[in-house]
């Protein structure tokens, strides 16, 4: 199967399409829906991932049928979390949000590249770092990271088993992006 990845647009159709996809992968991978203090990017996805120039949202669809299996957000750091406020800044930390692949799309490199566009833009824009949070609880998700070049930065030892992780990227040579955010990948 063939897979195109875009950037998101302000077209209020695919915004609404992403929103139902990301609402539907967070009840099956956490058993929750909509929270509003976790999830306000989600609802308004042109003032964090759209509109800002240093922010995006890239979306993963199957060639033949438009149906999104994958999308992943990066943006400039805007947590306040006190542990990091010496670490990270807006201006030189970005962090990856909702990287999400449909199940039957998994173990085929599809996050490793969805990954690798986020972080190219990153590079791009001039961020020096990438900061993220993930779950201990999610298969596989910290061994993922770990792999991407993420380092642990803070076991949180909470009740989400949240794990802070992150990863230097200024001085890394990555392959600039183009100015088309399309790229064919073959499942």
């Amino acid at each position: 199967m063939n897979v195109i990845i875009r950037e998101l647009t302000n077209d209020s159709v695919d915004i609404k399409n992403v929103q139902e996809f990301l609402f539907e992968m967070i009840k099956k991978e956490f058993g929750y829906d909509y929270v509003p203090e976790w999830h306000q990017d989600i609802v308004k996805m042109e003032e964090y991932y759209i509109n800002p120039e240093r922010n995006n949202f890239f979306v993963a669809y199957l060639e033949k049928t438009g149906e999104i299996i994958a999308t992943i957000g990066i943006r400039a750091y805007d947590k306040d979390f006190p542990e990091f406020r010496h670490l990270y800044s807006e201006d030189s930390t970005s962090s990856i949000w909702r990287l999400f692949v449909d199940r039957r799309c998994r173990r085929c490199g599809l996050a490793s590249k969805m990954f690798s566009i986020a972080e190219n833009f990153a590079n791009q824009v001039g961020y020096n770092e990438i900061y993220l949070h993930t779950h201990k609880n999610l298969d596989g998700a910290i061994e993922f990271w770990s792999k991407m070049g993420f380092v642990v930065a803070l076991d949180s030892n909470d009740v989400l088993e949240t794990v802070h992780m992150d990863k230097q990227i200024q001085g890394l040579d990555i392959n600039p992006l183009t100015n088309d955010f399309s790229y064919a990948v073959k499942l």
